[in-house]
C-alpha cells in the first residue's frame, strides 16, 4: 500500500490535480509590477475599523499599481458565519467607494478566479490535501480528544512547549497501510500536515512593516481538515486561495504573526511562493490613563457602521485611518489639501511597527467637521439628505419639506475662507439648525441669556428692536448701523473698545444687546451669522419669537 492509495481511499472522487488547477487559475494578464490584493473577512456580521484600515491599505496599493482588488469570503467555521453578513460587508464597501474588483455576491460572480466563497471551493482544498497526501506530507491522525488532552497536561508537567509535534505526533510514523486499515475499521480522523520542521533552527522572513524577522521554523503537525472530512482549516484554506488566486499581497493583523512559520512551510510542502506579508498593528483607543486595544464588544466605534449611522463623511473616515497608516501622510494632505488619498505614496515600511496605532475619535471629528465645511451648498445638501435616507428620518424631513430653504440655512458662512464648522458630521446637523423650524420651535426650550438677565430689560431691548429699527430690506452695513442705534438708545456701548476701556460707564454692550435678540431667536448664544438668520426666518416669525418675551 502507498500513500497514492492512501489519498485515493480518503478522497475517491477526486480527479483534478494540482497541475490542472494551476492551468485553471493561471498567472494574471496584468503588468509586472502590479499587485493582487484581498479583503478576506469571515462572513459575522460586521465589519471591524481594523478591518476597514487593512481594506484601505488593500485598495491603494492594488488601484496605485494597476492592480486587482478581490473580495473572498472566508466562511470555512461555519459556527460564527451570519446569515446576512456577505450583504453588510458589500454594503460597507460600497458605501466606502472601495468595491472590489473582483467578488461573489447576490448570485453574481465577478471575475475568473472564484469561487470567491471558501465554502465553494471544496474541490480544490480536497485536492490540495490529496497532493500532500500523495507526496507523504499529510496524514490521517486517528488521536481521539482524550488522548489529545493526555498529551498536553504531560507536556505541561514536564514544562515542554504543548502541541503535535516530534514523539507526541504518534501517527505521524504510521504506515500507509495502518491508515488505510483504521479508516475501514471506521475509526474517525482527522488530516494533518507533516511538518519537517526543526524548532530550534531559524529561518528569516521579510514583513513589509517589520523588516527581516528571524523566526524559529514550524514543527506542528497542523490539523488541516476536520474529522468531517468537509472543508480544510483557515491555514490551509487561504495558501491554497492566495495562490490560486494570484495573490501578491497580504495585509493582515499582526496577531497573525505567530502563524507565518506554519504558513510559510504549508507554501514550501506545495512547491510556492508565498505572497509578501504586510502584518498591520493593532488599533488602540485611549482609555483614561491607559491605551488598550479598541474592543468591537466594548466599543462602539470598533465597528463600522458606528461611522456610517453617525454620518461621518466617508473622505473623514478614510483620511483618519490614513493619518495611522502612514505617519507622514498629515503633513502631505496638509501641503496637498485638493488631492486624494489614492495620490499619496502609500508605503508600508512608513508604519508604526510596535505598540499599536491609536485611533483618536476626536481627531476624526475634527477631520469630519475641517471636511464638511469645505463643502458647498449643493454638495452638503446632496451627500447629508442621501444619508438620510437610510439613517435618519429626522433628517430627512427637514430636507424634504423645502429643500432650498434647508440649503440657505446650510449656506450661511460657507462658502467663504474661513467657512464655520459647527457640523461635526450629517447626524449632527439636526441639533445644529433645528431652531429654523417653526414645527421644532413650538415646545418650551431653555435659553441661554448671558449677561441680560432681567425679564423686563430684555423685553424692552426685543420689542424696542422690532418696532423701530428692524426691517428685512437692509443691507448688513445699514443693520449694525441701526443695532448700534439700539445700544446707544437703551444706555448700553455701541463701540466695544470704548467699553472695554470703562467698562463700569455703561450697563454693557452691543455684544449684550446682539446676544439678546440671538438667544430669544434661537435659544442659543452661539449660532452662524445673526444677520442671516433674521434674513431667512423673516419678520413675522421674528415677532412671533420675539412676543413670548414681552411684558
Amino acid at each position: 500500500m502507498t500513500y497514492k492509495d492512501l489519498a485515493n481511499l480518503i478522497f475517491p472522487n477526486i480527479t483534478k490535480t494540482i497541475e490542472d488547477y494551476e492551468k485553471e487559475y493561471p498567472i494574471r494578464n496584468i503588468k509586472e509590477d502590479a499587485m493582487v490584493t484581498r479583503f478576506a473577512p469571515s462572513p459575522t456580521g460586521f465589519v471591524h475599523i481594523g478591518n476597514f484600515q487593512q481594506v484601505v491599505m488593500n485598495y491603494i496599493m492594488a488601484k496605485k499599481s494597476g492592480g486587482i482588488f478581490y473580495l473572498r469570503n472566508e466562511d470555512t467555521d461555519k459556527t460564527r458565519e451570519v446569515e446576512t453578513a456577505v450583504e453588510v460587508i458589500m454594503q460597507v464597501l460600497r458605501y466606502y467607494g472601495m468595491e472590489p474588483d473582483e467578488y461573489e455576491y447576490d448570485g453574481k460572480v465577478i471575475g475568473n478566479y472564484g469561487p470567491y466563497i471558501q465554502s465553494e471551493r471544496k474541490e480544490i482544498y480536497h485536492a490540495g490535501i490529496k497532493h500532500l497526501i500523495e507526496i507523504g506530507r499529510a496524514y490521517p491522525c486517528f488521536c481521539d480528544k482524550e488522548h489529545l488532552e493526555q498529551m498536553r497536561e504531560n507536556q505541561e508537567k514536564n514544562k515542554m512547549r504543548t502541541g503535535y509535534y516530534g514523539k507526541y505526533a504518534s501517527c505521524r510514523n504510521l504506515s500507509a497501510e495502518e491508515s488505510i486499515k483504521k479508516i475501514k475499521e471506521g475509526l474517525p480522523y482527522v488530516i494533518r500536515f507533516r511538518s519537517n520542521g526543526n524548532f530550534d533552527d531559524r529561518f528569516w522572513f521579510q514583513d513589509l512593516v517589520r523588516g527581516k524577522l528571524y523566526l524559529n521554523k514550524n514543527d506542528q503537525d497542523i490539523v488541516i481538515m476536520k474529522s468531517d472530512n468537509l472543508l480544510p482549516t483557515y491555514h490551509f484554506a487561504h495558501i491554497m486561495d492566495d495562490h490560486f488566486m494570484r495573490t501578491t499581497h497580504v495585509v493582515r493583523g499582526e496577531e497573525w504573526l505567530p502563524s507565518v512559520a506554519v504558513h510559510i512551510e504549508l507554501f514550501e510542502a506545495m512547491g510556492w511562493t508565498a505572497p509578501k506579508y504586510i502584518h498591520t498593528p493593532l488599533i488602540l483607543k485611549q482609555d483614561g490613563p491607559i491605551k488598550r486595544k479598541i474592543s468591537k464588544r466594548k466599543d462602539p466605534e470598533a465597528l463600522m457602521r458606528y461611522y456610517m449611522e453617525k454620518g461621518y463623511p466617508v473622505e473623514a473616515v478614510i483620511e483618519a485611518l490614513m493619518t495611522i497608516i502612514n505617519s507622514n501622510y498629515e503633513e502631505w494632505h496638509t501641503a496637498n489639501p485638493d488631492k486624494s488619498f489614492l495620490d499619496f505614496d502609500f508605503q508600508a515600511k512608513k508604519m508604526s511597527s510596535s505598540g499599536g496605532a491609536l485611533f483618536d475619535l476626536e481627531k476624526l471629528n475634527n477631520i469630519s467637521k475641517n471636511i464638511i465645511s469645505k463643502m458647498n451648498k449643493d454638495e452638503l445638501y446632496e451627500k447629508a439628505y442621501e444619508w438620510s435616507k437610510t439613517y435618519s428620518e429626522e433628517l430627512k424631513n427637514m430636507i424634504e419639506q423645502d429643500p432650498k430653504y434647508f440649503k440657505q440655512i446650510i449656506n450661511i458662512e460657507r462658502e467663504q475662507k474661513k467657512p464655520r464648522k459647527d457640523f461635526e458630521t450629517y447626524a449632527s446637523i439636526p441639533k445644529e439648525i433645528w431652531y429654523m423650524y417653526d414645527a421644532l420651535f413650538t415646545e418650551a426650550h431653555s435659553y441661554a441669556f448671558q449677561k441680560i438677565q432681567d425679564p423686563e430689560e430684555i423685553s424692552k431691548i426685543l420689542k424696542t428692536y422690532i418696532e423701530n429699527y428692524y426691517d428685512e430690506l437692509d443691507d448688513k452695513e445699514i443693520w449694525f448701523e441701526k443695532i448700534k442705534k439700539l445700544t446707544t438708545q437703551l444706555g448700553y456701548c455701541a463701540d466695544m473698545k470704548a467699553y472695554k476701556e470703562n467698562p463700569d460707564a455703561y450697563k454693557g454692550s452691543v455684544a449684550d444687546i446682539s446676544t439678546v435678540i440671538r438667544v430669544a431667536l434661537t435659544t442659543r448664544a452661539m449660532t452662524p451669522d445673526l444677520y442671516e438668520l433674521l434674513k431667512l426666518l423673516g419678520t413675522e416669525k421674528i415677532q412671533k419669537r420675539f412676543q413670548k418675551f414681552y411684558k
